[in-house]
């Protein structure tokens, strides 16, 4: 019953209202899912050498500089930092590896939930139009964006437990469904090293393309692998540095329609979502067809 929104701009002049565009898609989709809502913006690539992280406390008030400084003076690294509200995407030329073991040493109450090169992920329990809100997004200029709401079936409701899950650098992922194996999955890929935050079978799904990828597969190929290992009901929207894909399960009974102009190609869980973006009326719309992956911006 969660919604799922996609958008990505083929016109590249209409970068800067990304967010205004996304944030009604995200709102009519609050019916869906008023538990909690959370979007992965794609936006102010950084340089050569450098990660992107997406940090988050649940405390309001938690002193973000110091974990920078204490950062730089650990990995004795260049570090900067932006906070925005219980967020903090903070950029470092250290390795990933060397960010995440450290932080998961030495600030334990902090959660990664996004690295990459241009990700920045902001999610959090309550209604769409509170979480655009609280992080300021109908401001935000993008090549971009992927969301959702969220109605729990499966875990509790808390901001751990929101969508999107991050698959890898730059990967994301936002379910509408519910996973019936997720289970063995999660105990196949804890075999393999994978380290899971949540009992969320959303989190199963992502770090399936995870595992898929770090064994070498390509995006398409981990789609294609989990068209035939993931089981139950869904449609997955994942996002990716480029653009995003969308694939529905072999029964496709989980809501699901994409259209496309000259301008944008959208996807959504409901014609709705997307009705009201310049152009729909020119547009051409379907739904997905069932185990059959789309992606646009791949290069």
């Amino acid at each position: 019953m969660c919604g799922i929104v996609g958008l990505f701009l083929k016109n590249k002049e209409l970068k800067f209202q990304l967010g205004k565009l996304f944030e009604p898609m995200l709102a009519e989709m609050s019916s869906r899912g008023p538990d909690s809502a959370g979007v992965a913006i794609y936006r102010n690539p950084v340089n050569a050498g450098q990660t992107k992280f997406s940090l988050v406390h649940e405390d309001q008030e938690f002193l973000w500089k110091d974990l920078e400084t204490d950062l730089a003076a650990s990995l004795k690294c260049d570090v900067s930092s932006k906070v925005i509200s219980n967020h903090c995407v903070l950029i470092s030329n250290a390795t990933e590896t060397e960010i995440v073991n450290w932080i998961q040493r030495n600030y334990t109450e902090v959660r990664i939930v996004g690295s990459g090169k241009s990700i920045e992920i902001f999610k959090e329990v309550g209604p769409p139009e509170m979480v655009y809100e609280q992080f300021k997004l109908d401001k935000a200029s993008g090549t971009h964006m992927i969301g959702h709401t969220r109605m729990a079936t499966e875990s509790a409701v808390t901001t751990a437990g929101s969508h999107p899950f991050a698959t890898g650098a730059d990967l994301c992922l936002v379910h509408n469904g519910s996973l019936s194996n997720h289970n063995l999955l999660r105990r196949k890929m804890e075999r393999e090293g994978i380290i899971f935050q949540t009992d969320n079978d959303t989190e199963v799904a992502s770090a399936y393309m995870t595992w898929k990828i770090r064994s070498g597969a390509t995006l398409r190929q981990a789609l294609e692998d989990g068209i035939k290992e993931i089981d139950g009901f869904y449609t997955f929207c994942i996002g990716t540095q480029d653009g995003f894909a969308v694939v529905r399960d072999p029964i496709a009974c989980k809501h699901a329609v994409m259209a496309e102009n000259d301008d944008w190609v959208a996807m959504a869980t409901e014609f709705r979502a997307i009705a009201h973006l310049p152009g729909a009326d020119r547009a051409r719309f379907w739904e997905p067809e069932p185990s059959t992956i789309y992606v646009w911006g791949e290069k």
